[in-house]
């Protein structure tokens, strides 16, 4: 394959130095995670065969099971092996929901990711459950009394509320929820894909049956992840077959890509505490050189700098009288990458339903950009981000103001 040049050209390869604030949407793939990929791609075999092949292959899953395990300090055996957060997600949620008998009733919050809204969606349109949803505060932080108060009324089957928001960073009272629910014998799941090498996790905390982990956010390769659930939990399976994960999860598993996420997990949790200090650091710098710089803006979430307020590599930042896909395309042809919230939702026109949920207004919704930093990210980045923002901003706002004097 040639570029207009003539010169041989790389598919998805880039022709001039970029700035990357976007680790919340995918963390670049570790070396050593690459080199474990590498590694257990050359075995030959089914983990599921018996002959000597299949053995090896089954040895490099069983391993890659008891590193992440050890990092996560859980029983091997709760680990579940998946393709990804989605997947994980929808196990814990469908999964969950289906066995809890003849309770008929789901709690989630209403700022969940998409990977949890929509099967709850689904199970409430389709399969006769009924969805009740907690307050959240002005910080995106759930409201610990009406969780009680709704485990109280409602007889709930589950009760999922994510660890960390991965559009605003707010972190979520996940051991006080967790001792809530076991006071209720809910099953009680939890997304901790944006937490995980971020901030401390114990997922053997009372009360806390299934947690949804991914790989690609801690460097890892795109397509796998884990469901931790706790041994004693009674899970209904998606996908039936050969029962390869605890009879819950079955296909054959890609021995390859879960060497390398188990790498990519014990290194994620090594490194975490120096990781996270210097990202709040940064993250500061960042906040305050772009308030200072574009003096309308407004800042997203808790802004408290302790991790368990606030992902440390998160900014959440509006800019009302612009429209965030705007934006985004002004910084990206300027080398500059980020979000608008969720990439799941990039690209669709409508507000942020995690900052409508918190009595955000529509305008600074519409106009909000996620910078997400990482084990990459730079002073020069920031500064990058600082000369271009400004006239970015401005030009948004004159292409927004036709809009919103049309919707007027």
């Amino acid at each position: 394959m040639l570029n207009a040049s003539g010169e041989a050209a790389t598919i998805g390869s880039v022709s001039s130095p970029r700035v990357y604030f976007d680790y919340a949407a995918t963390a670049p793939l570790r070396p050593e995670a690459r080199e474990a990929w590498l590694a257990a791609s050359d075995l030959r075999g089914n983990p599921s065969s018996l002959h000597s092949g299949g053995r090896r292959a089954r040895r490099a899953v069983e391993e890659a099971r008891e590193l992440t395990a050890q990092a996560l300090r859980v029983r091997p055996s709760e680990v579940v092996f998946t393709a990804g957060g989605t997947e994980s997600d929808n196990l814990a949620v469908k999964g969950l929901a289906w066995s809890g008998g003849d309770r008929r009733s789901i709690i989630r919050s209403p700022i969940e990711h998409h990977a949890v809204l929509d099967p709850t969606d689904w199970l409430a349109k389709e399969q006769g459950f009924s969805l009740a949803e907690p307050r959240v505060n002005s910080l995106g932080r759930v409201d610990l009394d009406d969780m009680a108060r709704l485990l109280s009324q409602v007889d709930a089957a589950l009760c999922t509320v994510m660890w960390a928001n991965n559009e605003i960073g707010t972190v979520q009272p996940i051991a006080e929820i967790a001792a809530l629910c076991a006071e209720h014998d809910v099953a009680f799941h939890t997304d901790a894909v944006q937490a995980l090498g971020m901030l401390e996790l114990d997922l053997k905390l009372p009360g806390l049956t299934a947690t949804t982990l991914s790989g690609h956010k801690i460097g890892g390769p795109v397509g796998v992840g884990a469901l931790i659930i706790d041994r004693d939990a009674v899970v209904t399976p998606l996908l039936h077959g050969g029962g390869q994960e605890r009879d819950i999860r079955s296909g054959t598993v890609d021995a390859a890509s879960v060497a390398a996420f188990a790498v990519a997990v014990d290194l994620a949790v090594a490194e975490q505490g120096e990781l996270r200090t210097r990202l709040m650091g940064m993250r500061e710098e960042l906040v305050e050189r772009v308030l200072a710089a574009v003096p309308q803006a407004r800042l997203q979430g808790d802004p408290g700098t302790g991790s368990g307020q606030r992902l440390p590599g998160n900014a959440a930042i509006s800019f009302a009288g612009c429209e965030g896909d705007a934006l985004l395309m002004l910084l990206d042809a300027a080398g500059i990458e980020c979000s608008t919230g969720s990439a799941c939702t990039s690209g669709v026109p409508e507000p942020s339903h995690v900052l409508l949920a918190m009595g955000v207004d529509i305008a600074a919704a519409r106009g909000t950009l996620r910078f997400s930093l990482g084990a990459h990210t730079t002073p020069a980045d920031i500064d990058s981000l600082i000369a271009a923002l400004p006239s970015v901003v401005e030009r948004a706002g004159r292409a927004g103001r036709p809009r919103l004097a049309m919707r007027a």
